[in-house]
């Protein structure tokens, strides 16, 4: 069975950084992350021992990642319309929107802080473990913030909690509504949504890694990028909400009118 340790606490920490209304004490969000970390540093051992290539040691990794982000979903907790409402009473939708989009920016800020402080202490995790624990966190901040953006505008995913996961899962990797994601939402190895997937973690993992520069500029790197992508993912998502369910093209014959953005 996969070890699902690391998802189940980079949910926790996800959930409540995105939902805190003051910033994070920066040490006790430095100790939850290194619990994630721990974890991944777990598989990360018996890939470096099992691959022969750097190259099988990252894709290891990579398929580690993927696996912890699909059990990261159900776990995350999403509030509803009406929650969303009684949190944030006397706004617009679009308002509360775009408060979601300041608090999970924050969140995801805090995380890239958090993780370029450890570039400068005596004793880290070894790598990539640290590079997954912000992965992690940071994906599950999107991944609610995607789907609460979903709820806020009154469009959210039905189904059982996984199929809701899976849908707000393609949503994320696509940076589109649920609704306009092209092709179906399969996750089995090779799919058109796994294979988006691991792209996008691809690139997440890229931009964590500029958290690790030494000293403190890593800390000041990780924060800015974070926060500058987490803006940029929840307007691709509210600009797609405010245009509405579309038809999809598959159902009528035509080829995709959308594919996933960059």
């Amino acid at each position: 069975m996969q070890d699902t340790d690391a998802a189940r606490q980079a949910a926790e920490v996800a959930v409540e950084l995105s939902e805190q209304e003051q910033a994070p004490d920066p040490r006790r969000l430095v100790r939850a992350l290194r619990g994630v970390a721990r974890s991944a540093n777990r598989v990360a051992g018996s890939a470096r021992r099992g691959a022969g290539t750097a190259g099988r040691g990252a894709a290891s990794l990579l398929n580690w990642l993927t696996a912890q982000v699909v059990a990261m979903g159900p776990r995350l907790r999403i509030r509803d319309q009406a929650t969303l409402r009684a949190q944030f009473p006397g706004r617009s939708d679009e308002e509360i929107g775009e408060l979601l989009i300041d608090h999970a920016a924050r969140a995801a800020m805090a995380v890239g802080g958090a993780t370029g402080a450890w570039a400068a202490l005596p004793v880290l995790p070894a790598f990539p473990a640290e590079v997954a624990a912000e992965t992690l966190a940071v994906v599950g901040i999107e991944l609610k913030l995607v789907a609460e953006l979903h709820e806020a505008y009154g469009v959210p995913a039905t189904g059982s909690s996984a199929e809701r996961a899976r849908a707000y899962l393609a949503a994320w990797a696509h940076r589109r509504g649920f609704y306009m994601v092209p092709g179906g939402l399969l996750l089995a190895a090779g799919s058109p949504l796994a294979r988006q997937l691991r792209r996008r973690l691809l690139a997440r993992v890229r931009r964590s890694t500029f958290s690790l520069a030494p000293l403190f500029t890593g800390a000041i790197i990780g924060a800015t990028l974070n926060r500058r992508e987490m803006r940029r993912l929840g307007r691709d998502i509210v600009a797609d909400l405010r245009r509405g369910p579309v038809v999809r093209a598959e159902a009528v014959g035509r080829p995709p009118l959308t594919g996933p953005r960059d």
